[in-house]
C-alpha cells in the first residue's frame, strides 16, 4: 500500500480536517499540514445561526477543535492566518504568506488536497457594503452580527434570500423580538425543496407576521431620507418601493472558491466547481478536492451537481485521504438529504425535485400523503406532509420530501436511505418499521407513502395533481367524499360533497359521461371512492394530496387539521 509522505490541506472546517484526520488514523508517519486563511480550523459553521438568538448559549460549543487540539491529538501542523497563493503542479509546491507577518514562503507537497469552501455571493449592487450588513459564512462574521445587535438595537431586520441560512436567520432574529422582512427573488421560499412543500415553510413565516417578499430583486442600498428610519440602509427594489431596516442579512447564495484551483489550471466545471473523480482527485494525481469547493455526479441524474452540505463534505474527506494513503475507496455521489426548521415544523428533503427531474428530461409522476405521525388514538399525534417521486414505469424513487412537526427527520432518512439502496416503491411498501401506539402505525407513514406510488405503478389508481383543479374544464366534475362536518369546514369551490359511505347508493347522481375526480383530506378515503367508481364504469381520478395539498397552495382559505383522519391502509 502507497502511502503519501506529506500531504498538504488548504482549508480545515468539515472536509479539510476530515481528510486530516482520517489520513492520521491510517498513518503515523505521514507528514499532515493543514493551511487555513482565518482564525479558526474546524468549527460548527452550521451552528452561527443558533448562537446569534443564544439558543446555542455558548460560542466555544461552536468551535470543534482548535489548532492546539488537533496538534496533541492527530499531530497535525495546523497554520492558521496563512494563505495559498499559488500552486506549483510541476514542481509540486506551494507559495504561502503569513497574513499575520506578511511573510511568504514555499512548503512543498506529496499529495495536495483542496478544501476552500465557499463564499457567499454578494452581487454588485450599490451600497451592498454599507456598515449594518452581513453575509454569515463564518464565526467572525457571527461576531459582528452579535456586536451589531448588542450596539444598535435592531427594531427592524431584513434577511435577503430564503434558502437554509436565511430562514433560519428569520428564525432567530424573530426570537430576539426583531421584526423581520424576508426578501426572496423567486417564487417560493426554500428552493431546495418543490414549492407544493415549501408552501408549509411560508405559512409558519405569515402565522408569525413575517413579511414575505417574493418575486423581488434589489437594485440598491441606500442612506435613509430623514424621513426615513433605518440604521443599516433603505433597501430599493425594481419597482421602486423603498424598505428602511436596521439590519440587513444577505443570505444569496454561496458559489465555490476556486482561485486558486483556476490559476493552477485545474478543470473547473459549468456549475463553478473544482471537477474531481468518484476517488476525489482532479486530473492532477496529486492534487484532490472536496467540500463545497467541488462538483460530483448527481447519482439520480448523472449529471454535474454542486451540493454545499457538511455530511458530504466529511465523506468526500474520508474518501480522499483512504485514496490518498493506498486505499482505493470511490465517493457514491451526493443525494442532497437536507433538513430545515422553520419555527414549529421541519422540512426535509432528499433526491431530485420536480424542476430537476423536468432539466433532467427525466419522467416521473409525484404523489401526496398526509397521514398522522403515531396512530390517531394515541394523544399527541400530528399531521406529516409527504411527497415521493418516482418513475411509473418501474418504481424507481427519485425524491422525497417530507414536513411536519414529529419525526419528519425519522421518515426522511428511511426514504434517503431506501433510495441510496436503489429500492423501488414496491420495496419501501413492504418495509417492516418501528410500531408501538406512541411512535407509529401498524403501516408506517413512510409504508403509506410507497404504497400511494404503488398503486399508480401498479395501475390501480389514476390521480390528479392539485394544480390541475382551476384547469378543469366543464366535463370535470370534483367529489369531496368527506364528512358533513368537514366539507362545511372548509371545501374547494366548485366540488360537490357526497360523503364516502354514501356514495354507493348515489351513483344515479352522476353522468356517466362526465370525468370525475374524488378526494377527501389527503387521498386516503378518496382512494377507496375512486376504486369503487372505477369498478362501475366511470372514468375516474384521485386527488393525491386531498384538500390539503390544495389547501398549502391556496394561503387564503381555511386551513384545519382534524382531530383524528381515517389512517386506512392505501392499499389492500
Amino acid at each position: 500500500m502507497t502511502q503519501a509522505n506529506k500531504i498538504v490541506i488548504i482549508g480545515g472546517v468539515a472536509g479539510g480536517a476530515s481528510v486530516a484526520a482520517r489520513a492520521r488514523r491510517l498513518s503515523e508517519d505521514t507528514e499532515i499540514i493543514i493551511i487555513e486563511r482565518g482564525s479558526f480550523v474546524s468549527y460548527a459553521n452550521c451552528g452561527l445561526p443558533f448562537h446569534i438568538s443564544g439558543e446555542i448559549p455558548n460560542r466555544e460549543d461552536l468551535l470543534v477543535q482548535t489548532p492546539e487540539g488537533l496538534k496533541n491529538r492527530f499531530n497535525l501542523d495546523v497554520r492558521i492566518q496563512s494563505e495559498a497563493l499559488s500552486i506549483d503542479r510541476e514542481n509540486k509546491e506551494l507559495t504561502i504568506q503569513n497574513l499575520v507577518t506578511g511573510e511568504t514562503y514555499q512548503e512543498t507537497y506529496d499529495d495536495l488536497v483542496l478544501a476552500p469552501g465557499a463564499e457567499p455571493m454578494l452581487p454588485p449592487i450599490p451600497g451592498i457594503d454599507r456598515e449594518g450588513h452581513f453575509a454569515l459564512r463564518m464565526i467572525p462574521d457571527m461576531d459582528k452580527v452579535i456586536a451589531w445587535n448588542q450596539s444598535t438595537k435592531p427594531r427592524h431586520a431584513t434577511v435577503i434570500g430564503a434558502g437554509f441560512i436565511g430562514l433560519e436567520m428569520v428564525e432567530q432574529l424573530t426570537e430576539l423580538g426583531i421584526k423581520v422582512s424576508l426578501v426572496e427573488a423567486q417564487s417560493q421560499v426554500l428552493g431546495a425543496i418543490d414549492a407544493d412543500m415549501a408552501f408549509w415553510a411560508q405559512h409558519q413565516l405569515t402565522d408569525r407576521n413575517i413579511d414575505i417578499l417574493l418575486n423581488q430583486r434589489v437594485v440598491g442600498f441606500e442612506e435613509p431620507t430623514p424621513e426615513e428610519s433605518a440604521e443599516a440602509s433603505v433597501l430599493v427594489f425594481e419597482d421602486g418601493t423603498r424598505l428602511p431596516t436596521d439590519l440587513v442579512i444577505l443570505s444569496m447564495g454561496i458559489k465555490p472558491e476556486v482561485k486558486l484551483a483556476r490559476e493552477a489550471g485545474l478543470e473547473i466545471g459549468s456549475l463553478g466547481g473544482i471537477r474531481v473523480n468518484h476517488h476525489m482527485r482532479t486530473q492532477d494525481p496529486h492534487i484532490w478536492a472536496v467540500g463545497d469547493a467541488i462538483e460530483v455526479r448527481n447519482p439520480i441524474s448523472r449529471e454535474w451537481a454542486s451540493i454545499p452540505l457538511a455530511g458530504p463534505a466529511n465523506r468526500q474527506g474520508r474518501v480522499a485521504a483512504d485514496n490518498i494513503m493506498g486505499r482505493p475507496t470511490s465517493y457514491r455521489g451526493t443525494w442532497g438529504t437536507s433538513i430545515v426548521r422553520v419555527f414549529d415544523i421541519t422540512l426535509a428533503s432528499t433526491g431530485l425535485t420536480e424542476n430537476q427531474l423536468t432539466k433532467a428530461g427525466i419522467s416521473y409522476e409525484a404523489v401526496h400523503v398526509h397521514p398522522l405521525t403515531h396512530v390517531g388514538y394515541y394523544p399527541g399525534a400530528e399531521v406529516l406532509d409527504m411527497k415521493l417521486l418516482f418513475s411509473i414505469e418501474d418504481g424507481t424513487i427519485y425524491g422525497a420530501q417530507v414536513v411536519g412537526k414529529e419525526t419528519a427527520a425519522r421518515r426522511l432518512e428511511v426514504l434517503a436511505t431506501a433510495i441510496q439502496g436503489g429500492m423501488t416503491v414496491d420495496d419501501v411498501a413492504q418495509l417492516e418499521l418501528c410500531y408501538a401506539p406512541a411512535f407509529g402505525a401498524p403501516k408506517d407513514p413512510v409504508n403509506l407513502l410507497a404504497m400511494a406510488a404503488r398503486n399508480v405503478v401498479k395501475g390501480d389508481v389514476e390521480i390528479a395533481q392539485w394544480y390541475e383543479i382551476d384547469e378543469f374544464d366543464e366535463d370535470t366534475v370534483l367529489i369531496d367524499v368527506r364528512s358533513e362536518e368537514e366539507h362545511q369546514n372548509c371545501r374547494i369551490p366548485g366540488s360537490i360533497h357526497i360523503p364516502l359511505d354514501q356514495l354507493r347508493d348515489r351513483l344515479d347522481e352522476l353522468d356517466p359521461g362526465k370525468k370525475y375526480v374524488v378526494h377527501c383530506f389527503s387521498g386516503q378515503r378518496s382512494y377507496f371512492a375512486y376504486r369503487m367508481l372505477r369498478l362501475r364504469g366511470f372514468s375516474v381520478r384521485n386527488l393525491t394530496g386531498g384538500i390539503r395539498s390544495w389547501q398549502a397552495a391556496h394561503p387564503d382559505a381555511e386551513r384545519h387539521e382534524p382531530a383524528h383522519i381515517e389512517a386506512s391502509a392505501l392499499a389492500k
